[in-house]
């Protein structure tokens, strides 16, 4: 039996890379997905080729009255939302004492503050049903910190405190809220992995010594949507290859 059944969701960030194949082990899983990013183009080739379970939505998440957009079209079409996954996500890597304010804000805009916009945009229709599983996207970098990206990490890191937040305040609502760190394993990481200054240094560090393929994190999302996670809330669940074992 296909563990997400009928279940609706939203992945964010959803025309690519990660975002892209938690989408697709969605629809392969039984449910129906809005892909949403902030290029429809993206967007809409994805939703495209997983058919009537799926439909495209523009959407900067950093933009609160797009979200409700999002929110309320999702809703229109399949009447609820059932499952959040907050993943969208950008990079402007820069050294931190040459690091702007508009590097700065503009990371946080679209992690933390988007990973809010869409938590909060769902939670009033989950507390009513008395279901909910929201996934949030943290990053290895979230936990352990990261050279060039104080950034990224930064809104990585406080993805986390929002995880465990929301855990405590919606439990009692029957929704879970978990967060998920990956490593490179995304179209943002393109340089840790190419770039032979950072490529072997990066690989050392890693147990399983070698890059995840976006397909072999998207079952993690899978897990934490159904019911199999029915009793799992507040944790951070690392899929790095043992990057951050302690």
């Amino acid at each position: 039996m296909n563990k997400l059944q009928d279940r609706v969701a939203i992945v964010t960030g959803g025309g690519q890379g990660i975002g892209e194949a938690i989408a697709r082990a969605f629809v392969a899983q039984g449910a129906k997905v809005a892909v949403v990013d902030v290029q429809l183009a993206n967007a809409e080739k994805v939703a495209a080729s997983l058919g009537d379970s799926a439909m495209a939505c523009a959407c900067d998440v950093g933009d609160r009255a797009q979200v409700d957009a999002s929110v309320a079209a999702v809703t229109e079409r399949w009447g609820r939302v059932d499952i959040l996954v907050n993943n969208a996500g950008i990079t402007r890597p820069a050294m931190l004492h040459k690091m702007t304010l508009e590097q700065w804000h503009l990371v946080l805009r679209v992690h933390l503050d988007g990973s809010f916009h869409f938590l909060q945009a769902v939670s009033t229709g989950m507390i009513a049903r008395k279901y909910g599983r929201v996934i949030n996207v943290t990053s290895t970098a979230g936990l352990l910190g990261t050279i060039g990206q104080a950034n990224y990490s930064a809104a990585k890191a406080a993805i986390v405190g929002l995880t465990m937040s929301g855990a405590k305040e919606l439990g009692r609502h029957g929704i879970t809220v978990n967060a998920v760190a990956p490593a490179a394993a995304t179209p943002m990481t393109e340089t840790i992995r190419t770039d032979e200054r950072f490529k072997e240094k990066y690989l050392e560090r890693i147990p399983l010594g070698r890059w995840a393929e976006p397909a072999e994190i998207a079952p993690v999302f899978v897990f934490l949507a159904s019911d199999d996670a029915s009793y799992v809330t507040g944790q951070v669940l690392a899929a790095d290859g043992g990057l951050t074992i302690r």
